[in-house]
């Protein structure tokens, strides 16, 4: 199996991240890869991995019953999919399809929080790597409501 510390060490978000934590993080971490129309998590379901998107694009969904999902953001090669793990109780709150093939290093969230529990340094670097990402997502969110509900600001 190839040593995935070189290529965290290549992805923006773990940008000028110290060796120490990548090799930590890359103990943690494995290549996945999921076809196009595959479901990678489901709404409600354990949050159990960050994933470091490499390849591909991925479908945020948010779902009810009765209705059509809602695209809230589509992620693509360089992104990060999955925070849910870091926030207890660890359940996705969104839905997540790939609708291309997508290949991606997943980061066992468990292994990861272990980590972060034993070194508090690591977990306060990888949560000012995430809050960015988490606000984004919040922001998209935010604007899907705004036009489905026809709001203007």
């Amino acid at each position: 199996m190839k040593n995935l510390e070189p290529v965290l060490a290549e992805h923006p978000f773990f940008k000028d991240l110290e060796s120490r934590y990548l090799e930590l993080l890359a103990g943690c971490a494995s290549n996945v890869r999921f076809e196009s129309g595959q479901f990678i998590f489901h709404q409600g379901a354990d949050a159990d991995h960050l994933y470091i998107l490499r390849h591909g694009k991925v479908a945020l969904e948010i779902c009810s019953p009765g209705h059509d999902p809602i695209t809230i953001q589509t992620l693509n090669e360089g992104d990060i999919l999955g925070w849910s793990w870091l926030v207890p109780p660890y359940h996705w709150h969104f839905d997540a399809q790939a609708t291309e093939l997508t290949r991606a290093i997943a980061i066992d969230g468990k292994c990861l929080r272990k980590k972060c529990d034993a070194d508090h340094s690591l977990g306060y670097e990888l949560l000012n790597r995430l809050l960015p990402v988490m606000a984004k997502r919040l922001q998209a969110t935010r604007l899907q409501l705004l036009d489905i509900y026809d709001i203007h600001e």
